[in-house]
């Protein structure tokens, strides 16, 4: 095949040869849900796909994004305003709702696949990469729970709390890139079941329980701030601890200090430069339009996993820089010299990148679609005639 899209003849020879490994230790997966999920799926018709399952569970998420952006753009509805209009009480139970069949269905994709002979690196990697934007999607979500305002936490605090989330996500797929195995975190189980229970609770007794004093002076909002950064910062002790036994024993990649380290520049580049812009914005775009920056930083980002997680799973070398973020440091010079200008470029990124994006993920999956004669959402090969 020749080098007609994303992906070269090297990855798609390093797909060939890709088999899956991943370690679960999390004890509320092992023993819970692993369970639940292995009864849940025998309900399942085998004509029905895992990508599909996949796809929908996705869905679900970004519908709760989605409402959200028409109840509350601004991120202003749970605050005590008198001017400002509170979310409907019964889209809490919905979001509830939707993010537990979002997770659900995440869990027995995998399941299924195994289950009917289609599991394989296509399924992996669209699993995965809906994962990195998930990743955005379920803490903008979690922000109007608490909304801005004295007792809560203002936008770029919950900008910080993105990025740890981004830096967990993006650091276990690292540690593959290096290890070779998937050690799933733990915090991923805990964070979807805690986000279940906050939209239970915030239906039950309304957004104010959010605002409610705790002892040493801070709200319920704090400290769910605080233990969002820890939760998500949990990771680093073991990630380091399994790439040094990787290479003292030498059952990883063994590559280089500076190939190693590759990929922990592309994301530390992306960061810098989006941190540089809200801090130097002659506007305040981070006050003034919050979510247009989420939504521009978690598309950036999916895109970045997304090659990282391609190049682990081909074992070839991860990119040095992505393009996109120098398109970032482009807007913030316009930015700086015409301040009329960053709100305009801002947007403008924002649909840039999600367009740039979805045309790389469609992309790569329709060349692995082609690569292993699949469809992505049917269980039928491409070369397999209607009956």
């Amino acid at each position: 095949m020749a080098d007609d899209g994303y992906l070269t003849k090297e990855h798609l020879a390093g797909f060939d040869n890709y088999k899956y490994n991943a370690k679960d230790t999390s004890p509320l997966s092992i023993y819970i849900m692993h369970p639940f999920w292995n009864w849940l799926v025998e309900y399942f018709p085998k004509w029905i796909a895992p990508n599909l399952m996949t796809f929908a569970g996705f869905l679900f998420t970004v519908a709760n994004f989605v409402m959200l952006s028409w109840y509350d753009w601004g991120f202003w509805a749970s605050t005590e305003l008198e001017e400002t209009t509170p979310v409907p009480n019964w889209f809490w139970a919905l979001a509830a709702v939707n993010i537990f069949l979002a997770y659900t269905l995440d869990g027995i994709d995998g399941k299924q696949a195994r289950r009917i002979k289609l599991s394989g690196p296509l399924g992996e990697l669209f699993d995965h990469g809906l994962d990195s934007y998930s990743a955005f999607f379920i803490p903008a979500c979690l922000y109007s729970i608490f909304g801005r305002g004295p007792t809560s936490v203002p936008p770029i605090r919950m900008y910080y709390i993105m990025w740890t989330i981004f830096f967990n996500f993006y650091l276990s797929h690292w540690e593959k890139y290096n290890t070779g195995v998937l050690y799933l975190p733990w915090g991923y189980d805990l964070g979807m079941w805690g986000s279940v229970l906050m939209y239970l609770a915030t239906w039950k007794f309304g957004y104010q329980l959010w605002k409610v004093a705790l002892p040493w002076g801070i709200s319920a909002g704090q400290l769910m701030e605080l233990s969002l950064h820890v939760s998500a910062m949990s990771n680093l002790p073991v990630v380091v601890y399994n790439m040094y036994r990787s290479y003292k024993d030498r059952t990883g990649k063994m590559r280089t200090m500076k190939e190693a380290m590759r990929p922990l520049f592309t994301y530390g580049s992306f960061m810098f430069v989006c941190l540089l812009w809200v801090f130097v914005s002659p506007n305040d775009i981070m006050n003034r339009d919050p979510r247009a920056v989420y939504i521009m930083t978690g598309t950036i980002f999916s895109n970045i996993s997304c090659r990282l997680i391609v190049s682990q799973m081909s074992n070839t070398i991860a990119e040095t820089f992505n393009w996109l973020t120098g398109v970032l440091c482009f807007a913030i010079v316009f930015s700086l010299t015409m301040p009329l200008l960053e709100r305009p470029l801002l947007y403008m990124l924002v649909i840039g990148s999600s367009l740039a994006h979805w045309h790389y993920g469609t992309g790569v999956v329709q060349q692995m679609c082609k690569h292993f004669n699949r469809r992505c959402f049917l269980v039928t090969k491409r070369n397999e005639s209607k009956e």
